[in-house]
């Protein structure tokens, strides 16, 4: 790791401050290659199930959308704490390395499975789990791996950057999908998936960067619960994971994406890629303003962003303009971007090294499964009462809860960024 300081005398960062750091910089290209191909496959999905459901007529499509998200996050859920624990006790590069492969496998079996005549729905469904179980130890090893490669102070420069590659890949990714479906269908984007995370198998292969010997310790039932015996300690901490959850639980509509363009905006699959992708166009414009950027309120911006966020959610669900939806879209994923930083800079400065993939376990129930868990209520919520008033509804419901929190945690309200 370098020691060369990237802030000038004003205190700004370079906006390219922690790509000086050659590991952090393989890290940074291949996940921008493997989320590309990992964007693409979720629009595959979501379509492929969308379809498959309207033709077998045994579900409602809706519903089956829905169900995605349950599929995704029952597994994530069920082995977060255990994921967590191995993230702390093993070699994150080596984790790193063997969920890529195992992601891998779970995109070419899609994608051999798209070329027979019907694929059946539970073989899609089957292969999500796999990836979801796969992401469970992908996100503890990798979050916990970062801070051991830039210092202290380019952490909150390298978040950004990694958000930033996460966006790119979220525009490129759905975009590519949209004219892809509509050209050869979805066995295309399932294989492009699978090759991608050759990406992340070649920038680990090329670390240089070795962990801090740990001492050894038994892997047991009480270490596993650390993780959250640390956040429930530390309210700061647990109040973000709140706002994590219930605004990604109440402000999950992305699965709805092929229900809207199909009846709502009577669009098709190439509109259907730029509505993917306009999340992270206003992500990538706001992530790009924070890389040279530090928030010192960050309490009340926090809150501010995922009140916006919310607002958003809510103009989404009562547009009937394809320009105002993707505008709604695009203010989502700036204001959720915002609020990322902010949460994952203040828990990885607060959290010591040996607990931070326990911790960022934890925080996956919140932050994966909310939204995952959001995707299951919002499919049935559309099932019972259209897709445009369930999101609209949740919309409002996340801007109630940021109220709440604002009003149960005096600590996050006035929390200023010493960093």
């Amino acid at each position: 790791m370098g020691t060369t300081s990237s802030a000038s005398t004003s205190g700004r960062l370079s906006p390219f401050a922690a790509l000086r750091y050659r590991d952090f910089r393989l890290l940074w290209l291949g996940q921008l290659v493997s989320t590309a191909g990992t964007q693409m496959r979720i629009v595959a999905v979501n379509v492929q199930v969308y379809e498959l459901a309207k033709r077998g007529g045994a579900i409602d499509p809706a519903l089956a959308l829905g169900l995605i998200g349950l599929a995704r996050a029952v597994p994530l859920v069920a082995t977060a704490l255990l994921s967590g624990l191995v993230a702390d006790r093993a070699d994150r590069r080596l984790l790193l390395l063997l969920t890529s492969i195992g992601a891998l496998i779970s995109s070419a079996v899609l994608a051999a499975a798209s070329g027979l005549v019907v694929t059946p729905l539970w073989l899609v469904y089957a292969m999500v789990i796999l990836a979801a179980v796969v992401g469970a130890f992908e996100m503890p090893a990798r979050q916990a791996l970062v801070p051991t490669l830039v210092p202290p102070e380019i952490l909150p420069n390298a978040l950004s950057l990694n958000i930033i590659a996460w966006q790119l890949a979220t525009i490129a990714g759905p975009t590519l999908a949209g004219l892809l479906i509509a050209w050869a269908g979805v066995a295309p984007v399932y294989w492009i998936d699978a090759a991608s995370f050759l990406a992340v198998v070649l920038a680990v292969l090329l670390m240089r960067t070795h962990a801090a010997p740990r001492p050894s310790q038994p892997v047991t039932l009480s270490a596993a619960f650390d993780g959250l015996r640390f956040v429930r300690a530390t309210p700061l901490i647990a109040s973000t994971m709140l706002l994590d959850f219930f605004a990604t639980f109440f402000g999950a509509a992305m699965t709805l994406l092929p229900l809207f363009a199909d009846k709502v905006l009577h669009v098709g699959p190439v509109e259907l890629g730029w509505m993917y992708a306009a999340p992270s166009v206003g992500a990538f414009v706001a992530a790009a303003a924070l890389t040279s950027v530090r928030i010192k309120r960050q309490g009340p911006v926090l809150l501010w962003a995922i009140a916006i966020f919310g607002l958003c959610t809510a103009l989404f669900g009562i547009s009937r303009s394809l320009p105002l939806t993707l505008l709604a879209l695009a203010g989502t994923g700036a204001s959720d971007t915002v609020s990322m930083v902010i949460r994952q800079t203040i828990r990885q400065l607060l959290t010591p090294d040996e607990l931070r993939g326990r911790m960022t376990a934890v925080n996956m129930i919140f932050f994966a499964g909310g939204p995952q868990i959001g995707e299951l209520e919002s499919g049935i919520a559309a099932s019972l009462m259209g897709g445009p008033a369930a999101v609209f509804l949740g919309g409002a419901l996340c801007v109630a809860m940021v109220g709440w929190v604002a009003w149960r945690y005096a600590d996050l309200r006035r929390y200023h960024s010493a960093v």
